[in-house]
């Protein structure tokens, strides 16, 4: 009796997954509609829409199992037999890794932590993908030795299966065979396997699809992605050639909304990828094509295995303390972890909630390049040898009610981890001056962008911003975070007398959603090579009359464009075409 009741459980659990995943790829394979449709609130919404569908589904999953079979006290046998159970259904299964996941976050919702290890949840996967292939082919390969690569330009275009026609073909050919032959070595030798190989798929992110490649020659792979956009006007025309790692990584940043890719098998994409960009892994991959729940899964594996294999301790991380998160991170791993403090210092008033609000705003907002998004986790636990004593002060000084001491462990019962970046106000005190240029114009870009996608970052102080690796500047300090058109930006009222300009408190009052841009200046600006640099290419953000003007584009609908490759990269003729947000 106890094995049937397992073999119930298993399916209960696999069908949960299997209706999510259906609702997953119907709500994906719609974008290439709304792409051509322009429907591009329908692209937001969607985009929002489908990062709730999972824990939706495991909420609902969790109740008919507790309706169904009664389980409130875990069985020890009973579960064991559901794991085997669940394993024997996965073998003919498309997306198994994912499905695993899926299983304990069933289980999870269910049981305590302490049940959380390989008797009952797959920690490590079961099931390798490695050679997982759906019932189509996801890439086409073609061959420019044999058919020359005008013809091939034309295939790939034809391969793409759009309704909406491109509106100039031949120009369209022409702007790639001219960025090809600019670009790719001329006297290079060809090797016998000379190929490109062409994702059937292509990828949704608002209002772009993107066509993404790569070129095989002997053992070298070079990756490329092709911009497509919507001319609004009933055609499509190419917008660039990313061409090489560097250009094709921010397209997959994790400061990026994640993209709406329609396949049987997420697995074989992620093959497909991994290679053309070394540097990112798996987990980031699955995250960037929308499976976040797998990739949080697969960062915790390798969190695991890194842990292992190193030595070194947990601190606190560089950089001024936060008023609301405590973080700290480990050398050897390039990510941070984030707890939320108990108390708010002065002049913080806010909640724990709130904060979590705010991290949420994130994940589902477009973050145009210029926010970090973030894994949430639940009881984490760090091996308490290897947390240093300051950080382990700080913690049950500042976030004693997110801490448990089970054993030789610290348990953390909420936490974000986020990829490190080097803190702004950092990298601006060692910079020269052509570093500095470059940074203030990036803080300055990004505080332009992040007001284009209706976010009002509230604190504008460099500490908040971090410098990636690549050198461009990610807002990461989200709990004065609100929408642009929340706010009210006045200018500075005459003072009635001059002697009040010099006195420690203003002469005017101020609502709560009241902005002053002109005392950015103040508190910003306090050294003179930054404020040189900064009046020179964002004085503009000083002034209330630009904030109001992005408020009334943002009420009218319209997106401006912000572009996930330089300017320079974009074929002369899209320049003068009215475009959107990539």
């Amino acid at each position: 009796m106890a094995w049937t009741e397992a073999k119930q459980i298993a399916e209960c659990i696999l069908d949960g997954f299997d209706s999510h995943y259906r609702q997953f790829r119907e709500v994906t394979a719609k974008a290439r509609q709304r792409f051509e449709n322009a429907e591009w609130a329908a692209v937001q919404t969607a985009s929002r829409e489908r990062i709730d569908y999972y824990d939706q589904r495991v909420v609902e999953t969790v109740g008919i199992l507790r309706r169904e079979f009664h389980l409130h006290n875990r069985d020890e046998r009973l579960w064991r037999r559901v794991k085997v159970e669940y394993l024997r259904l996965l073998p003919q299964h498309r997306q198994p890794e994912l499905a695993e996941t899926y299983y304990n976050s069933v289980f999870c919702r269910l049981f305590d932590r302490r049940y959380y290890n390989s008797a009952h949840i797959f920690v490590w996967p079961v099931f390798s993908t490695e050679h997982l292939e759906a019932e189509n082919p996801i890439f086409r390969p073609y061959y420019p030795a044999r058919d020359g690569i005008v013809k091939i330009i034309g295939a790939v275009m034809n391969g793409l299966g759009f309704t909406l026609p491109f509106r100039d073909r031949r120009h369209d050919i022409r702007n790639l065979m001219n960025a090809i032959c600019s670009r790719f070595p001329h006297n290079r030798a060809l090797a016998q396997n000379f190929q490109i190989a062409v994702l059937t798929e292509p990828f949704f992110r608002n209002k772009g699809a993107y066509v993404i490649g790569k070129i095989i020659n002997g053992a070298d792979q070079t990756p490329f992605a092709v911009p497509i956009l919507n001319d609004e006007q009933g055609g499509l025309y190419c917008d660039a050639l990313l061409l090489g790692n560097d250009e094709i990584t921010d397209i997959f940043s994790f400061s990026r909304a994640y993209f709406m890719v329609n396949t049987q098998v997420p697995a074989a994409v992620v093959d497909f990828l991994r290679p053309l960009l070394p540097r990112k892994s798996k987990a980031e991959f699955y995250t960037a094509i929308g499976f976040q729940k797998y990739g949080k899964a697969e960062f915790y594996r390798d969190f695991l295995k890194h842990l292992r294999y190193s030595s070194d301790q947990f601190k606190v991380a560089p950089g001024i303390r936060g008023m609301v998160m405590c973080v700290f991170t480990l050398p050897s791993l390039s990510f941070v972890f984030k707890v939320i403090r108990d108390r708010f210092a002065p002049p913080k008033e806010m909640t724990r909630e709130i904060v979590k609000e705010k991290y949420l705003l994130v994940k589902m907002h477009d973050r145009v390049g210029r926010m970090a998004d973030s894994w949430e986790y639940s009881h984490v636990a760090f091996p308490l040898a290897r947390i240093s004593a300051d950080l382990r002060a700080e913690l049950e000084s500042e976030c004693a009610g997110s801490l448990e001491i089970d054993g030789d462990q610290l348990i953390i019962k909420h936490l974000y981890i986020e990829r490190r970046m080097t803190p702004l106000n950092l990298y601006l005190h060692t910079a020269d001056q052509d570093e500095i240029r470059h940074a203030i114009r990036e803080y300055g870009d990004a505080i332009k962008q992040l007001a284009a996608a209706n976010i009002f970052p509230g604190d504008f102080l460099f500490k908040n911003f971090g410098v990636t690796r690549a050198g461009r500047v990610v807002f990461y300090d989200y709990d004065e975070l609100c929408y642009l058109t929340e706010c009210n930006f006045r200018e500075i009222p005459e003072a009635p007398y001059p002697e009040m300009e010099m006195a420690a408190e203003p002469w005017y009052t101020a609502g709560p959603d009241d902005v002053f841009p002109e005392e950015f200046a103040t508190f910003l600006l306090t050294d003179p090579r930054i404020r040189k640099v900064f009046l020179q290419l964002h004085r503009d953000l000083l002034e209330p009359a630009w904030w109001r003007t992005r408020q009334t584009v943002i009420r009218s609908g319209r997106l401006d464009d912000i572009f996930p490759y330089p300017q320079e990269r974009r074929f002369r003729r899209a320049l003068s075409q009215e475009t959107a947000r990539q």
